[in-house]
């Protein structure tokens, strides 16, 4: 089979990317032909043979491209011509989409219902949502400037990010997402996507409130690499571990409170973002930075337990599941997909987000129940989750059954 993989970034971002890039390996491996489109960019690791892509976009430094943001980021002819090009030469059996909004924009899809249409025979679209995109046009459901969970755009009342400066806390930009959002759901754009995948039954729920989608979404959740026994195996060390990014929403404020409360604790933290400089503050933190490979999976078998303090509604985190497939149980928020993937009470335990008192009371009690925590251990030691090959068997029988 030949699969297009699209994604506006194809260098190493965010989950998103790490999840084409091991897809496409996989595919490749079973014998099937891989293309990738997206955009440009100097870090640019995933291509394609015509070495087509779209301009590289950066709406933050250039007071051009400040000026074209309005244009841009609803309909893109670039995109749409680019794109065509690729599947004039590729010829593809079905174009797996990702993250398309705002740097390529959904002028792909006319762009291949399009194509599909003169080659006379159908072009299947299979997208992987890995955020709420769809339905929140932040992608968070959250309100940046408070932190408050919200579903308020749901059913297609984008006037509500807008109102909430959801977009950089700009009132413009905030206009034009709802803009874009309010446009493709009145031209129901996304009805040329057959088949949605989704990381998770949370977000599926939240995708299939919109009528037009309900009938083509499915939940297929991550896969996640299993390590051996030996790369799993090692005797546990004094520690509780943090590892992601350094963000508002990831709960790092939060999770600063609770570690200068509880200063015998000895933390790690590992990872990048903008709360660096107070992490290397708090004396009962070791900082170790981004880490990834055999450093990170080093890191996370020898934690006691890893925190997930996540205040915005999470998908499908890789790093909840990593942690459990290295023996290591999880502390985590009670939002989004988080709860299907810890089962409570044997590979971990489940807070609200934001309670500070009461991760503190639990982070205590784990941390003085020494024989608790290593029967967590133990159970997440006998988890599974898919791996990549079975994970792409199934995505490969969804796509054939749209042929």
């Amino acid at each position: 089979m030949k699969i297009l993989i699209v994604n506006k970034f194809l260098y190493m971002n965010g989950g998103s990317e790490t999840y084409i890039m091991k897809v496409g390996q996989q595919l490749k491996k079973q014998g099937h032909e891989v293309q990738y489109f997206g955009m440009e960019h100097p870090d640019r690791i995933l291509e394609n043979d015509w070495d087509c892509y779209t301009s590289n976009m950066d709406f933050h430094t250039s007071k051009l491209a400040k000026l074209a943001y309005p244009f841009k980021i609803i309909y893109s002819r670039e995109a749409y011509k680019k794109i065509t090009y690729v599947m004039q030469q590729f010829d593809p059996d079905v174009v797996h989409i990702n993250n398309i909004n705002f740097q390529l924009t959904p002028s792909i899809l006319y762009a291949i219902k399009r194509y599909s249409k003169r080659r006379g025979r159908k072009l299947p679209v299979v997208m992987t949502a890995h955020d709420s995109q769809l339905v929140c046009p932040n992608h968070l459901m959250t309100i940046p400037s408070s932190g408050e969970i919200c579903f308020a755009c749901e059913g297609g009342k984008y006037v509500n990010c807008t109102r909430n400066r959801c977009i950089h806390n700009s009132k413009v930009k905030s206009l034009l997402a709802a803009l874009e959002g309010w446009l493709y759901k009145k031209l129901k754009t996304y009805r040329l996507i057959d088949l949605i995948v989704c990381p998770s039954d949370f977000l599926k729920g939240k995708i299939a409130t919109n009528p037009i989608l309900a009938d083509r979404v499915i939940t297929l959740h991550n896969f996640v690499e299993a390590p051996s026994k030996g790369e799993a195996s090692g005797e546990k060390e004094d520690y509780i571990l943090y590892f992601g990014r350094y963000s508002k929403e990831k709960g790092i404020e939060t999770l600063l409170k609770i570690c200068k409360q509880l200063p015998d604790i000895p933390f790690v933290f590992a990872g990048s973002g903008t709360f660096k400089e107070e992490i290397a503050k708090v004396k009962n933190i070791q900082e170790k930075g981004f880490l990834s490979g055999n450093e990170l999976f080093k890191v996370i078998k020898g934690a006691s337990l890893v925190l997930f303090p996540s205040q915005c509604n999470e998908n499908c985190p890789f790093s909840v599941m990593e942690a459990q497939v290295y023996g290591t149980p999880v502390l985590g928020s009670r939002l989004g997909g988080i709860p299907e993937l810890i089962d409570e009470g044997k590979t971990g335990e489940l807070l609200p987000a934001g309670d500070v008192d009461l991760w503190i009371r639990t982070i205590r009690n784990l941390w003085e129940d020494k024989h608790k925590l290593q029967e967590y251990a133990d159970n997440c030691k006998k988890v599974s989750f898919y791996t990549v090959d079975q994970y792409c068997d199934i995505l490969l029988s969804k796509m054939k059954q749209l042929l």
